[in-house]
């Protein structure tokens, strides 16, 4: 050790002391050192996790509403079905020919398949008449007097159909005011 400029040789233990305490400080900046980096690589794996999870997520969306627009497109083809079966109202399958018979029966198995093909990916059909009233999946365009329950619907002009937890298009729908007043 120098002092005024003239060499002083430390005794032995304040030399050893001298060197435990840088060793000491050394060994804490090492260990806070390394505490920040276990912390930096926790939080790393955390963000991985994150982004994982995330992406995840989004494929899980992107196949179940992949499908949407053209689920969306398809409910026009339900709804023409439906109407032509609509229009044989009041006939009785009595009352057609065998040709009449065949046609409708194909239109009502078309339809039907229309639904199930639909349902197995997830696109399902609003809850209708005698429901409670939705505004989520339900757009009322009247209210009617029926035997329905008060705030129910009592009659679907027409369907409505949700994929997932999503709205494609809601039902067109009369809410019952209950029964009427007479």
């Amino acid at each position: 050790m120098e002092i005024d400029g003239v060499s002083h040789k430390l005794p032995e233990s304040e030399s050893v002391d001298s060197e435990q305490n840088e060793d000491k400080i050394r060994i804490e900046s090492l260990e806070l050192e390394l505490s920040s980096l276990k912390d930096k690589a926790l939080r790393a794996m955390a963000d991985a996790d994150n982004v994982k999870k995330r992406a995840e997520r989004e494929i899980s969306a992107a196949k179940t509403f992949g499908i949407e627009r053209f689920a969306v497109d398809m409910l026009s083809v339900h709804d023409n079905l439906s109407r032509a079966l609509l229009t044989l109202d009041g006939k009785t399958r009595d009352d057609m020919g065998a040709n009449a018979k065949n046609l409708l029966d194909g239109i009502e198995l078309t339809e039907k398949d229309l639904i199930l093909t639909l349902s197995r990916h997830g696109v399902k059909p609003v809850l209708g008449v005698g429901s409670k009233f939705d505004p989520n999946v339900h757009q009322a365009v009247a209210q009617i007097p029926s035997d329905e329950e008060k705030g129910n619907v009592a009659t679907v002009m027409q369907t409505g159909f949700t994929l997932g937890d999503r709205t494609l298009r809601a039902a067109m729908v009369a809410v019952s005011t209950g029964p009427s007043k007479k």
